[in-house]
């Protein structure tokens, strides 16, 4: 495939505008304005809760409150993991005004394995590869409306994956 010239200097004009327009946000000439949704991005992140050991603890410390249960959440997991170390979990909800999405592992060494903030207006939808010591039940916690539900499975590992 041959490249005109009028097709190359077309090219050419758009990378230098984008360099040009590039330094100039980087020396604040032209504003440049971070919308909502990617400042989420910038929260504090949830140390303290992925230092506690138990389920309890993690959710004490990530929320300061209990969860209920709730047949809104949908934890999509295997039944049999035949590897602890990627073990396929996801989580929906049809919950309204989800600000929240969490993971928790009860026999893992620590509980929290991932906790996702939810911008405003966006799917309440997860999915991740976590690891998993042994046998446990794993907790999708979910955060709306200012109040926290859960749902639980179990899920079999046959071969272990947090130093298993």
């Amino acid at each position: 495939m041959e490249i005109t010239s009028n097709e190359f200097f077309r090219t050419r004009r758009l990378v230098l505008k984008g360099a040009g327009v590039a330094a100039l946000i980087g020396l604040g000439v032209v504003p440049f304005e971070v919308p909502q949704a990617l400042a989420a991005a910038n929260d504090k992140y949830p140390e303290e809760a992925f230092k506690q050991k138990t389920e309890a603890e993690a959710i004490k410390a990530l929320y300061g409150k209990t969860a209920e249960p709730s047949d809104k959440i949908k934890l999509d997991a295997p039944e049999i993991a035949e590897n602890g170390a990627v073990v396929p979990i996801s989580a929906t909800t049809t919950l309204a005004d989800v600000s929240s999405i969490s993971f928790l592992v009860s026999e893992n060494p620590i509980s929290l394995v991932a906790s996702y903030k939810i911008p405003a207006g966006t799917l309440p939808s997860v999915a991740n590869r976590i690891k998993m010591a042994k046998t446990s039940n794993v907790t999708v916690l979910v955060e709306a409306g200012g109040k926290l539900y859960s749902a639980v499975k179990e899920i079999k590992v046959t071969v272990g994956g947090c130093g298993g």
